[in-house]
């Protein structure tokens, strides 16, 4: 079997678009129990990595997210390791699997984005996934993704990082 591997540049003052996918692709994320667990998994990491989230979101059988390490020396596959380890371990805890693994093996996708632009690009793509996929007719509509934040709501599960430093190129 084949694995594939990601190139990771830990840049400072650079943001990454991350995507991760469910073992077998299968829609492992889609009950309220694993959504729950992934926020959580992915707000414990935000404080012990050190980054600022700036957008999310939970698909079936994926999920999408913003960050900005706040550290200059950093690891983005560490990060990426925080998050999803302690999902996998408790989602097999709690019975959301029942087999070893949660996550495709492989490096997933990751995207150094070096501008205001290109921010703001990926969250609109982000936000759209489940509007696209027709989970829902507006971005803010789908609780398991930061839309809603950004769109005002007050009840959210994980709110995001307003403090947006300067994207170096």
């Amino acid at each position: 079997m084949h694995r594939k591997t990601c190139k990771r540049y830990n840049v400072p003052g650079h943001a990454h678009a991350l995507t991760f996918t469910c073992k077998d692709k299968r829609p492992l994320l889609d009950s309220e129990p694993a959504k729950r667990l992934f926020v959580a998994s992915l707000g414990a990491a935000r404080q012990s990595r050190r980054f600022h989230l700036w957008a999310y979101v939970v698909m079936p059988e994926h999920a999408h997210v913003l960050l900005w390490p706040r550290e200059p020396d950093y690891s983005i596959s560490e990060t990426l390791r925080a998050i999803k380890r302690p999902m996998a371990f408790r989602a097999h805890q709690q019975g959301i699997v029942q087999e070893p693994g949660f996550w495709l093996a492989g490096g997933g996708y990751d995207r150094n984005l070096t501008s205001p632009e290109a921010v703001h690009h990926e969250i609109e793509y982000m936000h759209g996934n489940p509007v696209r996929r027709g989970l829902c007719a507006e971005p803010a509509d789908w609780r398991y993704s930061s839309a809603g934040f950004w769109a005002g709501h007050a009840d959210v599960p994980l709110a995001m990082d307003r403090t947006v430093p300067a994207i170096d190129a």
